[in-house]
C-alpha cells in the first residue's frame, strides 16, 4: 500500500481552478482499482491518497496524469507502507 502526501505548492485561488479536474482524476483512479481512499489535509495545505497499487513506478506513472501534478500545483511524497495489523473490518488492507 501507498500513502501519497500532497502538499500544495500554489495559493488556494490556483488550486480552486483544477479542483473539479482533480476529483474526475480520482474518480477514473477509483474505478480503475488504483486509489482506495482520498482527501483534503486539515488545515487544507494538500491532500492524501491511499493506494494499492503493485509498485511505486506504476504508482508514479499514475500520478503524473493527476492535474494538480500537470498544472504544478502540487508536491507528491510517497510512502509505502505494509499493513500488518488492522481493525475489523479492513481486512483488505491487509498484506497479503
Amino acid at each position: 500500500m501507498f500513502i501519497v502526501s500532497l502538499t500544495y505548492k500554489t495559493p488556494l485561488e490556483e488550486v480552486d481552478k483544477h479542483v473539479d479536474a482533480h476529483v474526475a482524476y480520482l474518480k477514473e483512479g477509483y474505478s480503475k482499482g488504483y486509489f482506495i481512499a482520498a482527501g483534503r489535509k486539515s488545515p487544507r495545505t494538500g491532500g492524501i491518497i491511499l493506494s494499492k497499487v503493485k509498485n511505486r513506478d506504476e504508482l508514479e506513472a499514475i500520478l503524473a496524469k493527476d492535474p494538480f501534478h500537470l498544472a504544478g500545483i502540487a508536491q507528491y511524497e510517497i510512502t509505502e507502507f505494509i499493513p500488518s495489523m488492522v481493525a475489523k473490518g479492513f481486512e483488505n488492507l491487509k498484506e497479503q
